[in-house]
Parts: structure tokens; sequence; C-alpha cells
């Protein structure tokens, strides 16, 4: 039975939103010292394993754009492996619905799925502050979808309170470009000394995102859609990516806001939650 294939489907990897984003310092070593909240949307990558009892780990599906070895699945599932010295492999199949360089955390999400599901899987019994401190080396974003709970965020992403805002519709638009990290970071006009906050007055008065201002002049279409969505609600970016986005009461609110949606933008309808479907996933997983 030790060799014996498992198939394993249906492992959600969802979205997140950065309710905002405070750059409130920079380390020695050029890293940002950021302060923000994340929270999930019901919006989801999928992805399915099958356990195989060699070492190997191939992908497959629609997240095809990366090399192999540089595939943040892959990444995590070797490293996975390197760490535990598991001998055991997956064939991993990923269904994307998550926009690329949209600030949405898609990548992070994915990775963090990946050590999840394969720590249930190949049966390495890792804790989850295990598991996010693997994450930690493949990306910033990493351990809070490992984390599992929305979370006020500090260090530079990685030292996480967890926090239960509201759990809004949010309208989201993807103007379709991509935004470069490295370009907003390196921006002359970030600002990168907003006096932090505690999470009492977040929850008192929302803040904002530090990397608007950048963003706008760097990407015309990110302007344009926090133009457009600005005139029906309060707008912000999420992250560092180009998607915008605002929340709504209800969802027949938010629905009757996106279909006046410029053609060529992408709108989604989604709600808030606390709570990573990824947890309930492995809840179902553990029963």
């Amino acid at each position: 039975m030790e060799n014996e294939n498992l198939i394993s489907q249906g492992w959600p990897a969802p979205a997140k939103l950065n309710l905002f984003l405070h750059i409130v310092g920079r380390r020695e070593d050029g890293y940002h010292l950021l302060q923000t909240v994340f929270q999930f949307i019901d919006y989801c990558d999928t992805l399915d394993f099958e356990t195989s009892g060699n070492k190997r780990i191939t992908l497959s599906g629609n997240s095809t754009e990366h090399p192999l070895q540089d595939d943040l699945i892959y990444r995590a599932a070797t490293l996975l492996q390197a760490e535990t010295g598991c001998n055991k492999g997956s064939r991993i199949h990923v269904e994307k619905k998550i926009p690329l360089g949209a600030g949405l955390g898609g990548g992070s999400s994915n990775a963090a799925t990946t050590l999840v599901a394969l720590n249930h899987l190949w049966q390495l019994g890792l804790e989850r502050e295990q598991l996010a401190a693997l994450g930690l080396q493949l990306g910033a974003d990493v351990p809070i979808f490992v984390h599992g709970h929305a979370a006020f965020a500090e260090g530079v992403g990685e030292q996480l309170t967890s926090i239960d805002p509201d759990e809004p519709w949010y309208l989201l638009i993807f103007p379709g470009c991509r935004v470069a990290t490295a370009a907003i970071f390196g921006a002359t006009d970030l600002t990168r000394n907003t006096p932090p906050i505690t999470i009492r007055d977040f929850l008192k008065d929302g803040g904002h995102n530090d990397c608007e201002a950048p963003a706008r002049l760097l990407y015309p279409e990110v302007a344009a859609a926090l133009d457009w969505l600005q005139t029906c609600a309060n707008a912000r970016m999420t992250g560092t990516g180009s998607c915008v986005f605002a929340s709504f009461n209800d969802r027949s609110e938010a629905e009757s806001v996106c279909r006046n949606i410029p053609a060529k933008w992408q709108g989604i309808v989604t709600r808030g939650t606390n709570q990573s479907p990824l947890m309930a996933r492995l809840g179902q997983a553990n029963q």
C-alpha cells in the first residue's frame, strides 16, 4: 500500500485582497517593512494531486507560463521533498482562474496549497508554522495562505495576527495589465515612512495603499480602473498588483456595478471570507 497512487482532487488556492498596505520603513538589506491586512476571497484556482511512489513531480493544466523549475507549485513540492527527505512524488493538475500579475496572490496561493496538500497526502506531519516557514522561502505572501485566516501582517508580511474584519461582497476589476512589484518598490515617489498603525486603527479608519501613487504613474490602465470604480464606491488597489476593488453590502449591488464595467476590463464579483477555503478542504481530508 505504501507505493499505491492516491488521487485527491479539488484543493482550492484562494485569491486574497490587501485591504490596505502601508510602507512603514526599509531594512538594511533593502526589503520594505509594511503593514497590511490580508483577507481571502471566494475566488480560487483548483489543484488536483495524484501521489506516486517515486520522487517525480509533474504539472499539467493551464498554468504553463513559467519553465517547470521556476513554477511555484513545482518549487513548493520539491522544497517539501528536500526538507523532509520524502521519496514520494506527485502529478499535479492546476486549473487557474486568478489573473496573473493582478496582486491577488495566485502564485503564492498555489504554492501554499501544494505545501498543505502534499504535507497531508505524503503524511509528513509538519505543523502549520513549519509549512509557513518553508513558504517564506518561496515568497513573502505564501505564509498567509498557509496560515489560513485573515490577518494583520507586519515585517515583510510574515508576522501575522489573526483578525476578523467584515466579510462584504467585492467587485474586482482587472484592467488586463501586469504590474511589476520591483517597479513599484523601486519607484522614487513611493512613500516609505507611513506611521505605523494598530489593528484598532485599521478597524476604525481602514488605511490606504501606499503603492497606488507610483502605480498610477507607471500604469495608466490601473489609474483608469481606479478612477472609474471610484465614481461608484471607495476603490483601491490590492497589494502591488493591477487589480482594483471596492466593497458592497450585498451581491446584487456589486453585480449591478459590474454590468457597467467597460468591456476591455474583467469584472469579478466575489465574497470576502476570513477563513480560507483551503482549511475547509484540509478538514474534509482529515475526516
